[in-house]
């Protein structure tokens, strides 16, 4: 993670895509911009899953098994589903790059509180 992160600020900086740093008005708004872009491509993770959930629902109607019609529509959308991750990921590395976060040390700080909390689903 560390090197995706740090090659993911390289590829922003030659792009000129980093969260610009002159001032608090030009932060906040590469801040929201970037967040709403963010927001824009989880949303297009969910209609891969949509479409691969409708694809899976029309094979079941003509007679495929459900596992089996799921399994097809799952590698119909693999290929876009990695591409809208991947655009997720790459605002995710951006907005933790400007804040100086390390990705793979929170991940992971994250997960150890995750697993010691109390109210946890079970």
């Amino acid at each position: 993670m560390k090197k995706l992160q740090q090659d993911a600020e390289s590829f922003q900086k030659e792009m000129g895509w980093e969260i610009r740093k002159e001032s608090y008005e030009v932060s906040r708004e590469d801040l929201l911009n970037n967040y709403m872009l963010l927001t824009t491509e989880v949303a297009e993770v969910a209609e891969e899953f949509r479409k691969a959930f409708n694809l899976t629902y029309k094979a079941v109607q003509e007679g495929e098994a459900k596992q089996q019609a799921f399994e097809k529509a799952k590698a119909v959308v693999k290929e876009d589903v990695g591409k809208e991750l991947a655009d997720c990921i790459a605002y995710i590395t951006k907005m933790a790059n400007y804040f100086e976060i390390d990705l793979e040390d929170s991940f992971y700080s994250k997960m150890e509180e995750v697993k010691h909390r109390k109210n946890k689903d079970v």
